[in-house]
């Protein structure tokens, strides 16, 4: 005979409540550490200069281990298809990517300095001012 599978309400409520709770931390996250006066637009033609500067850190052997792993980890968070927030959701979709993106960006600056980044960047310097504006100064 067929048994009828007993669905646990409150375990799917816990589930849906949760991940609600995660999209407003990531909200909130990103309001704090959002960039000021930098358009999307201005973020996305950068994108180019922050891949070459990221393989460039990468493949340089000087480059402290703890970075590298952390840029490892940020390149295997922004290729994996698994995401918190789904991308075909329209703006929220890449708010995951973008937050530890900041965040790991913000870390090899911390541990490098801007100088060293700078000394790395391969785009113009008014592309890396807004790199600096979006992850921060020392």
């Amino acid at each position: 005979m067929w048994q009828r599978s007993r669905v646990d309400v409150g375990l799917i409520l816990g589930i849906v409540l949760g991940l609600v709770g995660l999209w407003v931390v990531l909200v909130i996250v990103l309001w704090l550490v959002r960039p000021r006066g930098v358009s999307a637009r201005e973020l996305l033609r950068l994108v180019p200069d922050l891949v070459r500067l990221l393989r460039s850190l990468l493949a340089d052997r000087s480059t402290p281990p703890d970075v590298r792993i952390a840029l490892v980890g940020l390149s295997a968070w922004i290729l994996s298809p698994i995401d918190l927030i789904p991308e075909f959701i329209p703006v929220l979709g890449p708010l995951d990517d973008a937050i530890v993106a900041v965040l790991a960006l913000r870390y090899v600056r911390r541990r490098m300095g801007a100088g060293e980044l700078r000394a790395r960047w391969p785009g113009t310097s008014e592309g890396f001012e807004t790199v600096l504006r979006v992850i921060g100064r020392e």
